[in-house]
């Protein structure tokens, strides 16, 4: 058979994918896509995911991109065991998929928006930079509440809704400066799971020279760029 192919980057997007495969153990290659070379939005990359980002993912001749679309695709056609996944129509199942859509819908845009503001903008505002961490800082206290309460987001058991939360919460303290300690359920998910075999290799796929201590040196010069720009808010 086949193996599959993904199209990725060590993004937190992007090892949301990996780590799923890897807790799997599913057989893939993997396709370097170097997103500051913007060759996912060349024109063979742009039939695999229309929207010219990463993930991808090829299976055969289907394609699936999205990065929650792949989870759920490999939870539900590979993950027969229900490994890392509720079976469909349970009510384990419309919880785990709650979770993966509040990283979808929230996490993931919200941190995203941060880190622009906060790392990559071409000039300091300090309602972006405001309003996007405080907005952070309020779904990472949501996801303290509920794991105060569960194990993990879904119930009993790791998930991909762990996974997709993960990918992004983990990057809070090199990025936005987050203390997780301010979150203590939080911190302890976040370092629980950070332990797993399977997450190791995840995260450093694709391989790159990039190891996490020389992006959070990166991310220091980007907030110190940021910040020699002076706020331009408009009064």
């Amino acid at each position: 058979m086949t193996p599959l192919t993904l199209y990725s980057w060590p993004t937190p997007n992007g090892i949301k994918a990996s780590i799923t495969l890897e807790e799997l153990g599913i057989d893939y290659k993997i396709e370097p896509i170097n997103i500051s070379t913007n060759i996912q939005k060349e024109d063979w990359y742009l039939k695999i995911n229309p929207n010219g980002r990463i993930p991808a993912l090829l299976d055969g001749d289907q394609r699936v991109f999205e990065s929650g679309a792949i989870l759920l695709y490999l939870a539900d056609k590979y993950d027969t065991d229900r490994k890392i996944s509720y079976a469909p129509g349970s009510p384990e199942y419309v919880e785990q998929l709650s979770w993966l859509m509040f990283q979808m819908g929230g996490v993931g845009p919200m941190m995203g928006q941060a880190e622009h503001f906060r790392l990559f903008a071409g000039t300091r505002s300090e309602y972006g930079i405001e309003r996007y961490i405080d907005e952070t800082k309020r779904l990472y206290a949501v996801l303290d509440s509920r794991l105060r309460e569960s194990a993990y987001l879904a119930g009993a058991k790791y998930t991909i809704a762990d996974i997709a939360n993960f990918s992004w919460v983990q990057i809070g303290p090199a990025a936005l400066e987050l203390n997780l300690g301010e979150w203590p359920a939080l911190h302890k998910w976040v370092e629980e799971i950070r332990g797993r075999e399977a997450v190791q290799r995840g995260i450093r796929i694709p391989k790159t020279d990039m190891t996490p201590e020389k992006m959070a040196v990166r991310f220091r010069e980007f907030r110190a760029r940021v910040d020699a720009m002076g706020n331009t808010d408009v009064p």
